[in-house]
């Protein structure tokens, strides 16, 4: 049988619509990290915020000192009616704000991913920042770009919520010579290509005026996150703030959000941040263990990565078995626990521990 053909005059009669390519990749452009927040390792409900603390949804943390209290936690209300937001909430009023007082979230960026950025060069690129944002609080917000070393550089942008209670999405483009500055272009600009902070994306409640910089203009007092005009969100328990899907992209323009499946999202996370639950399934969960004995008394027990850690992590809250302080090597970790009876060392079906390699 013949294989079919498609006439000239008939592919000529069809219309075809192709993609317009630019300089920007196509997948893996968002640096941001579980920006539409998938990903929820340590907990989902309210919990307490504590500054420099990630406690709740994976890759997003705390800025806090000021005497008021928040809260984060997931969320089902989002601007497309799938999926979650990061909800936060004003717990205890803080109305007066001191000068070196500030409440925030942020998202830390490994320096060695910004490497396309081309920063500390007159090749340096702009980037766009973009997200939905909902709160009953109306009025100017910031949110800030901090560039840690070689040299650390800070850009705070404002933007304003115009409805209360309203999803509304903003877009904020960001050249390397913002405010007519060269910080950015100049050598000191460069980011180091290593597993160190890079970025930190910040989103701005209420900061003192320790704090307070120029709009959209660089600068090198790296405590400039926020400005003058920006409103005091601490100000009432009644406050509320939602944020979903935030993407930082090369390029003047933002994208449409790129949706990553859950186990790339996942995969991201695992670099930084490990849980191990307990799990009545008797399903073992993302790590794989080996152990041995090489008497009647010395047990000995090695996991390994699922994903490769961004550095040593932190070992905590463990629960659920009896050893000794694990000693970590560069595949994952090991412990050996000597001169145990009667299986003084095991791990269950309840056995926890959690590895934080956080920036």
């Amino acid at each position: 049988m013949a294989l079919s053909t498609i006439g000239t005059n008939q592919i000529a009669s069809e219309a075809v619509t192709v993609p317009k390519v630019t300089d920007q990749v196509l997948s893996s452009r968002n640096f941001i990290i579980n920006g539409d927040f998938q990903c929820w390792q340590r907990a989902t409900a309210a919990t307490a915020g504590v500054n420099n603390t990630l406690n709740t949804t994976d890759r997003w943390g705390w800025l806090l000192s000021n005497d008021g209290a928040v809260t984060s936690e997931q969320s089902t209300d989002t601007p497309t009616g799938t999926g979650y937001s990061f909800l936060l909430k004003c717990t205890t009023a803080d109305t007066s704000l001191a000068a070196g007082q500030y409440a925030g979230l942020y998202h830390n960026i490994e320096a060695q991913n910004l490497q396309s950025l081309q920063y500390g060069s007159s090749s340096a690129k702009t980037i766009t920042l973009s997200f939905w944002v909902k709160s009953n609080k109306t009025g100017t917000y910031t949110v800030a770009l901090y560039k840690a070393f070689n040299t650390p550089y800070i850009i705070p942008n404002e933007y304003t919520i115009s409805s209360a209670n309203t999803w509304e999405k903003k877009t904020i483009t960001i050249t390397p010579t913002a405010g007519s500055t060269s910080f950015i272009t100049a050598s000191g600009g460069a980011f180091l290509n290593n597993n160190t902070l890079g970025f930190q994306v910040a989103f701005n409640l209420a900061f003192g005026s320790t704090f307070h910089g120029t709009n959209n203009t660089w600068s090198s007092n790296a405590s400039h996150y926020s400005t003058s005009n920006a409103v005091n969100w601490m100000d009432s328990t009644s406050n509320n703030f939602y944020l979903s899907q935030v993407q930082l992209e090369i390029g003047d323009t933002a994208t449409p959000f790129e949706h990553e499946n859950f186990g790339t999202t996942l995969a991201k996370c695992l670099r930084y941040f490990y849980k191990k639950v307990a799990d009545p399934s008797g399903e073992d969960n993302i790590l794989v263990s080996s152990d041995y004995n090489n008497s009647t008394s010395n047990f000995y027990m090695t996991f390994f990565y699922k994903e490769t850690m961004r550095a040593k992590p932190a070992y905590g809250n463990a629960s659920g078995w009896v050893t000794q302080s694990p000693t970590f090597i560069a595949e994952g970790f090991e412990w050996t626990t000597f001169g145990f009876t009667n299986g003084g060392a095991y791990m269950d079906r309840s056995t926890t521990f959690t590895l934080d390699s956080e920036l």
